[in-house]
């Protein structure tokens, strides 16, 4: 089995909606039910982001997100699943209930 990061592609903060919420929660009991789920979580804004530079000495905190985008992460899931093929499934299905784009990516040794 390989695990893979499903991220949710958001432009707006606690956006989802409470029928979003009910399909959600519904796929989260059944990718747990088939056996793919390893964690999940939603995430605060982006303007809560703090970036951590510790490359050189002593660490750099900078405020705010890395990266300025109109789209941000929202979410995710880890999962796993035996293919990509699996995967990709698991990623669309996300998709369908949580109402927004997902980008699955693969962890490096899985």
């Amino acid at each position: 089995m390989a695990q893979y990061l499903i991220s949710v592609l958001d432009d707006t903060t606690n956006s989802a909606t409470a029928e979003e919420m009910v399909a959600i929660k519904a796929f989260n009991e059944q990718i747990r039910a088939d056996g793919h789920w390893v964690f999940a979580g939603g995430l605060a804004s982006p303007s809560t982001a703090t970036v951590v530079d510790g490359r050189d000495g002593e660490a750099v905190f900078t405020d705010g997100p890395y990266l300025e985008s109109k789209e941000f992460i929202g979410g995710f899931w880890i999962i796993e699943a035996p293919d990509l093929d699996v995967a990709l499934r698991i990623a669309a299905l996300g998709s369908k209930h949580c109402n927004r784009r997902v980008e699955l990516r693969p962890f490096l040794g899985a």
